[in-house]
């Protein structure tokens, strides 16, 4: 038989998404398209006073279009508002420097929290507690889940939980739970608290940035929303876990912890650590700083430089109490700041997309149509519409810093517009974000978890799905309280 008459082999087609460095560049893209197709314009701007300082906001009913190309009467310069080639290459450059005090603010954040990372005291605290609950049981879901959650609202604790599911797993495993509950303490816990987060400075203080409130004027909001949420989710922890011991057989992941208990059979060596003096001096430390800029978000109207200050001071005192030397303290800095670089990079080149449409004048055009679209419409089918878009675009864009870079400059202006509280766009972020993410097979901690685990999709969709739903209307029903709340 010849060549041409055999049969090739069928290639399956595998749609695997870009990279969100392109996903950004295509945007820019797009619309340097629109800045040619869609109509230029802007509204008046006022400034108002708030709670949190002065803002200047558009003034609704005040749209005018512009010209594509005009004569600048001032200094007599043709202006070509139709964004070309060079505009499109310059985009990620200006929207960097446009956006150097939110970059700055990531990159010293994430290189203060490796120095702490790196004296190990958050994993030996949290083994110290696991070693005194390990007889009781039921107490170690909501004891570690709060702490988890806390370490979620706060500094938007993520990646740092993975050590924890090799503490985890054979402990659960060894008092007659499964590894379903053990993801469920390690994955859901700060994950709560990344849903409902206070000062978490990669979700609410960022997208906050990015709009323009200063003060978190909602802190006592969201905290309130923490401890329901925490506590909603905590008793369905906590349900799944009491049925699975009264029936392991119930268990989805039942068969596969047969082979789960002989792989996790030793004990991790993180869980016999002992907890040292300096380890609980450096979570002083922790505890203190936070409490300082809680402080200063809520009476002294900080910003990021002042709370970058304490981050700093934070990690730097954490690292000469942790006993670290000089050089492991610069070093460990220089390594967090890498690690968080991709975040602060996005965040710059994002912004880069905004440079090409406010260049273009289209986003005053976008929020006009929107308003127009959304003219009449209840508050509730307002804030449903955000959080439905900033849930779809998360599974384009699971970080919640860079998909508050690409959504804050639209959703927060548009909101003003619409007669509500700018940050009900900050409450619909922080929800509809991590609550896609929880089930997103994108989101790159979800994956990393479940792989740890040795937990599939299929088996975490239908643990999960009824909870799914009640994160989805919680926080749907923020958003609109949120947007409801006085200026």
């Amino acid at each position: 038989m010849s060549d041409a008459t055999q049969e090739k082999p069928k290639r399956r087609f595998r749609f695997q998404l870009p990279h969100v460095y392109t996903i950004a560049f295509m945007l820019i893209i797009f619309f340097a398209v629109l800045t040619w197709l869609v109509p230029s314009g802007q509204f008046d701007r006022q400034t108002i006073q708030t709670a949190a300082g002065e803002r200047e906001v558009a003034v609704a009913g005040t749209y005018q279009e512009v010209d594509k190309v005009y004569t600048d009467p001032e200094t007599g310069e043709t202006v070509d508002l139709r964004q070309g080639i060079d505009a499109v290459l310059q985009a990620p450059t200006k929207g960097i420097q446009a956006a150097a005090d939110v970059v700055a603010f990531v990159l010293l954040i994430g290189g203060s929290f490796a120095i702490v990372t790196k004296t190990n005291a958050l994993n030996a605290g949290m083994s110290r507690v696991i070693k005194k609950l390990k007889n009781k049981d039921i107490l170690i879901i909501p004891i570690t889940m709060v702490l988890l959650s806390i370490c979620g609202s706060t500094f938007g604790m993520s990646e740092e939980a993975l050590p924890f599911y090799a503490i985890f797993i054979p402990i659960m495993l060894s008092i007659g739970y499964d590894s379903m509950t053990a993801f469920i303490i390690c994955f859901l816990g700060p994950n709560l608290g990344y849903c409902a987060s206070t000062i978490d400075p990669f979700n609410v203080l960022i997208a906050q940035g990015v709009i323009g409130i200063e003060g978190n004027p909602q802190l006592w909001f969201r905290a309130v929303l923490w401890v329901i949420f925490t506590a909603v989710g905590i008793a369905w922890a906590m349900r799944y876990a009491r049925r699975v011991k009264l029936d392991p057989k119930s268990s989805i992941t039942y068969e596969d912890d047969k082979q789960k208990r002989i792989e996790f059979a030793v004990a991790d060596a993180s869980v016999e650590e002992e907890f040292t003096l300096r380890h609980k001096l450096v979570l002083i430390d922790f505890a203190v700083g936070m409490g300082v800029i809680v402080w200063g978000l809520v009476t002294q109207g900080w910003y990021m430089n002042e709370i970058s200050m304490v981050f700093l001071a934070m990690g730097l005192l954490a690292g000469i109490l942790g006993g670290l030397d000089e050089k492991t303290i610069a070093e460990e800095f220089v390594r967090g700041i890498a690690d968080f670089a991709y975040a602060a990079c996005i965040i710059g080149i994002a912004r880069g997309i905004l440079v090409v449409a406010e260049g273009g004048m289209i986003i005053d055009s976008i929020l006009n149509w929107l308003a127009g679209l959304l003219a009449g419409a209840p508050s509730f089918i307002y804030t449903t519409f955000m959080y439905i878009v900033l849930g779809l675009l998360s599974l384009l864009v699971p970080s919640s810093s860079g998909l508050a870079a690409l959504t804050m400059p639209v959703m927060g202006p548009l909101t003003e517009l619409m007669g509500l509280n700018p940050e009900a766009a900050v409450t619909a972020l922080q929800f509809a974000n991590q609550t896609i993410n929880t089930i997103s097979p994108v989101a790159g901690m979800t994956v990393a978890g479940l792989a740890v685990a040795k937990i599939s999709f299929g088996q975490w969709w239908k643990t999960i799905w009824k909870f799914f739903i009640f994160m989805v209307l919680f926080g749907l029903v923020a958003t609109m309280i949120s947007g409801l709340l006085p200026v």
